[in-house]
C-alpha cells in the first residue's frame, strides 16, 4: 500500500494539483482584508466612509475587503492603508 503523497509536504501536494499559486495567494488576500476590517472596526468606519475617504466607489473597497477577491492593485490597497493610517509593506522570498 503506498500513497502518493505520504512524507512530502502540503505544498507539494498543491503544486502538483496545479492550485499553490492560486491558494497562495487567497491566503495572503484573506490575511490583508482582515488586517483592513480590523482596523476598520477600530476607526469605527464603515466601506461607505472608507470609500469616501479614499475617493472611490463602495463597490471597489467591497473588492479590496473580499478576501476571496485576489485582482486588486497594489494603488487601490496603498490608498485604503494611507486613509487608515496603516502601510503597506511588501517582500519577496
Amino acid at each position: 500500500m503506498s500513497e502518493k503523497h505520504i512524507g512530502s509536504n502540503f505544498d507539494d501536494f498543491l503544486s502538483e494539483e496545479g492550485i499553490l499559486e492560486e491558494v497562495n495567494l487567497v491566503a495572503i488576500k484573506r490575511v490583508i482584508s482582515y488586517q483592513l476590517r480590523e482596523t476598520m472596526k477600530e476607526k469605527r468606519l464603515s466601506k461607505q466612509k472608507l470609500a469616501g475617504l479614499m475617493k472611490t466607489s463602495r463597490s471597489s473597497v467591497d473588492r479590496l475587503l473580499n478576501p476571496e477577491n485576489t485582482s486588486i492593485t497594489l494603488k487601490t490597497l496603498d490608498k485604503a492603508a494611507q486613509v487608515l493610517g496603516k502601510k503597506v509593506v511588501c517582500e519577496l522570498r
